[in-house]
């Protein structure tokens, strides 16, 4: 007897409100706040690109019109992940 053929990702991910101090996305059923403050690259990101957002995989986020990869974990704990790059 074989398996079946896996089914789709029904992982849900979905931007749900932009502020001008930034934005929230729902992933399976959890909400995150994105603060610009902490998540610079999204600032003068247009509304277009940052619902455009990808579930690549389980956790990995991917933004292809800003080019932006995080991993779900950079969001819940942005701490541990201090930005180094500075304009």
């Amino acid at each position: 007897m074989k398996s079946g053929k896996a089914g789709n990702h029904t992982s849900q991910i979905e931007v749900l409100n932009i502020s001008q101090f930034g934005f929230w996305l729902s992933l399976d059923g959890d909400e995150h706040f994105l603060p610009f403050d902490k998540f610079p690259w999204f600032r003068e990101a247009r509304i277009s690109d940052i619902i455009n957002v990808e579930l690549l995989h389980h956790s990995h986020l991917y933004w292809p019109s800003l080019d932006i990869d995080l991993e779900l974990e950079s969001i819940v704990h942005p701490e541990k992940y201090p930005l180094v790059y500075r304009a």
